[in-house]
């Protein structure tokens, strides 16, 4: 399907723009891999430092702010993932069109692609603002109320900034398809170092909302610089602010929706684990330890992250080239040397586990046994998750958001949120009304084994989505 340009789109086509790959032929697959996969996962080791910075600052704060943060957790893992999912659709037209060596259709998804994430980022920011509060109250113990309304000053702070991450996604994820992404690399660095300055400068002094005022003015300025540099680039300039072009938002949406569909799936049940914690005796430190403990954590899945990234743009490539055994070779390849790095991880982050969490957390005991009960069970099962994360990346590479979503349902609905419940709680326990059956009464050590058993389902499914190759006929 190719969609008529408009009088404008014409008009900013020049005869620069993107060659098209190099041969395949004699390729080393890993080196390829790697050659797209280094500068994002460079750039999430930054995040993860930022993070682990981040959680610190945090960590001084009064336990009700950890409580807030741990459970805006959900808040901010929804919005973010919705701007990626926006990000996916693009990236999986674009890199197509690259690898077919249309540079027009590169251009055109990349503007339409900018436009809508405009209008995307308005609607989530509004939103997030309105409902920041009925969540904070849905989600936390009834007696958190300090929390409820420390998360619900973070989230509206955090609500400004998601127009410009929205844009962030977008263009990253177009510069990405063509096989750039040493760009987002700086742009975002520079982003993360703002970030650090500004936690450094307002979270000490006007505590969490601090934090969400930061993260908003860093995404702001990511985007506008951003917007000019595309403009320079094979891409072409996307800042003419005109409304996207329906049969464009039904190509995009096509892709992302089903992408949006499984990052709420997964976040909704990231809700539901946590209203599971909640009916847990010391439920208020376990909520705190999920997002101290997800911090930690991402140090082990960042290299998959940035392999996804790769995985997704040389799958699309691949099948636009109209070589899908090349796809199906870089997506085991990504794959095995996710699961290499994050086992290399996995081991030292499980024996010092007790430490990190001591340095993130001073004084809070509690919280601290939490973090670590959490981060031990899932290093045990992190190298699945590994598979799974890059798995699903080339799945959406390849124009295939369905079957990732239906694994997410599978996984989280159809497992990890009834486990967490029968594990953390006793049989006979009262909820909505209704007597558990049976129970272990675990607390939430029985939460956190349900959230690592359910990493292994993940990944076992993602692998067989991959290997059966439904994802090679489709078209974008």
């Amino acid at each position: 399907m190719v969609v008529g340009t408009t009088e404008e789109d014409s008009a900013a086509e020049t005869d620069a723009g993107p060659s098209g790959p190099p041969p395949f032929a004699g390729e080393s697959i890993s080196r390829v891999v790697w050659t797209l996969a280094w500068p994002a996962v460079a750039l999430n080791s930054l995040q993860v430092v930022n993070t682990l910075l981040d959680r610190f600052y945090i960590g001084h704060l009064n336990e009700a702010a950890l409580t807030a943060h741990g459970a805006a957790t959900t808040v901010m893992f929804m919005m973010f993932s919705l701007a990626v999912a926006l990000g996916t659709g693009v990236t999986a037209i674009a890199s197509r069109a690259f690898g077919a060596r249309n540079r027009t259709e590169v251009r055109r998804a990349s503007r339409q692609g900018f436009r809508l994430s405009v209008l995307a980022g308005i609607v989530l920011a509004v939103v997030t603002a309105l409902f920041s509060y009925p969540v904070a109250v849905f989600i936390l113990p009834d007696k958190a109320t300090e929390a409820a309304h420390q998360m619900a000053y973070f989230c509206s702070a955090y609500a400004c900034g998601l127009p410009a991450i929205c844009m962030i996604q977008c263009l990253a994820g177009a510069l990405r398809a063509t096989g750039d992404t040493k760009s987002p690399m700086v742009i975002s660095s520079l982003q993360i170092f703002c970030h650090i300055a500004l936690n450094t400068v307002l979270v000490p002094r006007i505590g969490l909302v601090g934090a969400g005022i930061a993260l908003s003015i860093s995404a702001w300025i990511s985007a506008l610089i951003y917007v000019p540099f595309v403009a320079k680039t094979a891409l072409g300039p996307v800042h003419h602010l005109r409304l996207p072009e329906k049969e464009w938002i039904v190509r995009i949406l096509r892709i992302a929706v089903p992408a949006g569909a499984m990052a709420a799936l997964r976040v909704l049940s990231l809700t539901a684990f946590t209203l599971a914690l909640k009916l847990a005796p010391n439920g208020e430190a376990a909520i705190a330890a999920m997002g101290i403990g997800f911090a930690i954590e991402s140090v082990m899945f960042m290299p998959s992250f940035g392999l996804s990234v790769a995985a997704g743009a040389l799958v699309g490539q691949s099948l636009g080239a109209k070589d899908p055994d090349r796809a199906y070779r870089i997506g085991w390849s990504a794959s095995h040397w996710a699961g290499i790095v994050t086992l290399a991880l996995a081991g030292p982050i499980f024996w010092a586990a007790p430490w990190i969490a001591h340095q993130l957390l001073p004084g809070k005991p509690a919280v601290i046994v939490e973090a670590v009960s959490l981060l031990r069970w899932l290093c045990v099962t992190e190298v699945f998750f590994a598979y799974s994360m890059v798995m699903i990346g080339a799945l959406q590479g390849a124009g295939d958001t369905v079957r990732p979503m239906r694994i997410a349902i599978a996984a989280l609905w159809g497992m990890r949120v009834p486990m967490a419940f029968l594990l953390l709680l006793p049989a006979g326990y009262p909820v909505l009304g209704w007597h558990l059956p049976v129970g272990a009464g675990l607390g939430a050590a029985g939460a956190w084994i349900a959230m690592s058993f359910t990493q292994v389902v993940q990944g076992v499914l993602s692998v067989i989505a991959w290997k059966r190759g439904a994802w090679r006929a489709l078209k974008v």
